[in-house]
This record gives structure tokens, C-alpha cells and sequence, in this order.
């Protein structure tokens, strides 16, 4: 059987470049070399794009940018093309690709950006669609869904960055108006794992807070603290997609920020959460509304906070969460068995079927 021709993309414009090195040199090292040829596609933080022909090792500890051999290579958005067009010796050549795996977090990768090349394209790839990919992304978009489809989340208020910048006391009243007190979390609409999130203890600091957010989105969300445990869910699948069991996040941090989610060995992770079966049930049926109501596909982790009294409410859904060594989603799906080489070969298939579907 002729080997599937795989372009996993890594880096990217984005805060989160180097970690998505990591996840993807896991990523291509659980790919089945038997059945599948990769390419690995780097992108720089400038949004240069290189095929990577070197050690998997330089991928996850960023040395690859250096490679002296790496090669100016771009999928063109033309379908007839068919692919990867690679720049050699002032010529170019052609790659046919079967398939693609952007493993790239956060904006310019996990936003529908790329993934809107890629249905230019007319390739199959890993993941949410355009639209699921960028209503994921953006946490305003996410939460005025969720309210919509009657999914409880924290309360929440929202505004521009221009808006703070023109009457900044108008946006410090607005938060304390419909939030009713403190402490609050301020974020960036636009950013993923945690970068530019801030916690407020009074009105002096959500200044502070809001300025920092404003580095990294244009538009700022503004959310209630909740007090509970962070449980997470993951969730694999297209049309009848399976939630896994349920785990929980004790962060090392006084939140799950960038360094515990993904330096800090210190964060305990714990399999299945240290809730009752019945809110385990609930949080996986949750899990499973939301992704539908925000046209997931492929996968997803879906955020939850767990209140003492057992409310459930949804946090966030990372449409390509972190496969790193503490990562929560594979984590979270090899205690389902679906582990390592098995996971990242369905991730694949399902690719394959979701393009099919649209044929």
C-alpha cells in the first residue's frame, strides 16, 4: 500500500511558536512511518515557511530555524497544484500531499486562518473547520455562543481596546457595574494559553490588567473569578464525536497560566477528576453540546470550572490543545485507549472523512 504523504505544520506567528515546536515533534514521532511520509513545515515568528529536513529533536528544541539546510516551501491555495511548492537551486518543484496536521497554536494557526488556506487548497486536515476554528479562538465569540445554547459559563462583559483608550474610566465602571465586584480575570479575546491573562484584585490592577491584555488582542474580555476545581474534557470525533473521562488540574500557579501548563512539572494532573460520577456524566455531556454548538470537529479540549456547591461551567475549548509531556488531551484520551501512534493515526482518518463528507 502506497504511503499517505503528511505536511505537519509547526511554529507560526504566534505566542505560543515554541511550544507548538514540542507538540509537534510528538506529534510527528507517533505518526506510523509505515502508512504515512511526513513533511515537516516550519514557520518562523517573521511568517517564513521552510520544509524541515533534519532531526525531529531540533523541531521540539526549536534549533531547526538554524538548519542550513531547510528550504523555502509554501502550500499554494491553487487545489490544482496539489500541494507543497518547494523552492530549490532558484527552481520549483511540487510535493503532492495527501493530508495536513497544523499543529500551531494560537492566532495565525489555530484561528481559521491556515485553515482557510488549506480549503483553498482543497486538502484534507486535522481539526476544526474554518468557522469552529475561529469562533474557538476568539473567547467573546465563544461566550456570547455558549450563552446562546444555554451552557453556563462565568459572567462576562467585553469592550475594545480603542474603547478603554478613549474613556478608560467608562470600561473600569462597566466591569464593576455588570460584574458586581472583585477579584475578576482579564483577557485577551485573541491569545491562547493564558498569554495576556490577568487577575485583578481592585481597580488600580484592572487597569494594569486591561493594558496588558490590550498587547495581545484589540478587544478585551473581562470574566467573574470563580472559585472551583479546573476540570478539562477531551473530546475526538466529527459527526458522532466521543467525550472522554474527565480530568483535573491541580496548577502550580495561583492559575493555569503559560509556564504551569506547559514548563511546570509542579501542576498535578489527576485521571479521572476528583469529582462525583454524576458531574463527570454531566461535564462530558457539556463537553459534547458546546463542541456541537460551536461546529467542532477532529478534536478538542473543553475547560470547565467545578464549583464547591457543583455547578458546572464551561472556561474555554482549545480546538488544538498542547501534545506535550504534561499535556492534558492525550493524557486525557490515552486513558480512554486511545493512546499515542492510535491517537494521532484516528486524528488522521477522521481528517480524511471530514473531507470526504464535503466531497
Amino acid at each position: 500500500m502506497q504511503k499517505k504523504r503528511i505536511a505537519v505544520l509547526f511554529g507560526g506567528k504566534s505566542s505560543e511558536h515554541e511550544v507548538s515546536g514540542v507538540s509537534a515533534a510528538y506529534v510527528i514521532r507517533q505518526i506510523p512511518a509505515e502508512s504515512y511520509e511526513v513533511f515537516p513545515i516550519g514557520i518562523t515568528k517573521t511568517g517564513k515557511w521552510f520544509l524541515f529536513s533534519g532531526p525531529t529533536e531540533a523541531i521540539k528544541n526549536g534549533s531547526w530555524e538554524q538548519d542550513p539546510h531547510n528550504l523555502t516551501a509554501f502550500i499554494s491555495p491553487d487545489p490544482s497544484v496539489g500541494g507543497l511548492v518547494v523552492m530549490e537551486d532558484g527552481k520549483a518543484r511540487v510535493e503532492q500531499i495527501d493530508g495536513v496536521f497544523p499543529v500551531l497554536h494560537g492566532k495565525n494557526g489555530e484561528d481559521g486562518t491556515v485553515q482557510g488556506l488549506l480549503e483553498l487548497a482543497g486538502l484534507p486536515y486535522v481539526g476544526c473547520g474554518v468557522l469552529g476554528s475561529a469562533c474557538c479562538m476568539d473567547k467573546i465569540v465563544t461566550n456570547c455562543l455558549l450563552e446562546q445554547a444555554g451552557i453556563r459559563q462565568a459572567a462576562f462583559t467585553y469592550f475594545s481596546s480603542y474603547a478603554f483608550r478613549s474613556d478608560p474610566e467608562a470600561c473600569l465602571d462597566q466591569v464593576e457595574r455588570e460584574l458586581k465586584g472583585y477579584p475578576v480575570f482579564v483577557k485577551p479575546a485573541n491569545a491562547g494559553s493564558s498569554v495576556g491573562v490577568s487577575k485583578a484584585a481592585d481597580r488600580a490592577s484592572l487597569k494594569t490588567a486591561i493594558l496588558a491584555a490590550a498587547k495581545e488582542d484589540r478587544r478585551i474580555l473581562v470574566e467573574e473569578c470563580i472559585i472551583g476545581q479546573e476540570v478539562e474534557c477531551a473530546v475526538l470525533g466529527n459527526e458522532r464525536p466521543f467525550a472522554s473521562i474527565p480530568g483535573e488540574i491541580a496548577p502550580a500557579a495561583e492559575f493555569y497560566d503559560y509556564e504551569a501548563k506547559y514548563h511546570s512539572a509542579s501542576s498535578q494532573l489527576f485521571i479521572p477528576a476528583h469529582i462525583s460520577e454524576e458531574l463527570r456524566e454531566q461535564v462530558r455531556t457539556i463537553a459534547l453540546k458546546a463542541y456541537a454548538a460551536l461546529d467542532c470537529s477532529g478534536l478538542s479540549r473543553v475547560d470547565f470550572f467545578v464549583t464547591p456547591a457543583g455547578e458546572v461551567l464551561l472556561n474555554e475549548i482549545n480546538t488544538l490543545p498542547g501534545f506535550t509531556s504534561i499535556s492534558m488531551y492525550p493524557k486525557l484520551m490515552a486513558a480512554c485507549g486511545h493512546e499515542g501512534s492510535r491517537l494521532i493515526e484516528e486524528l488522521l482518518e477522521l481528517s480524511f472523512e471530514r473531507a470526504d463528507s464535503h466531497v
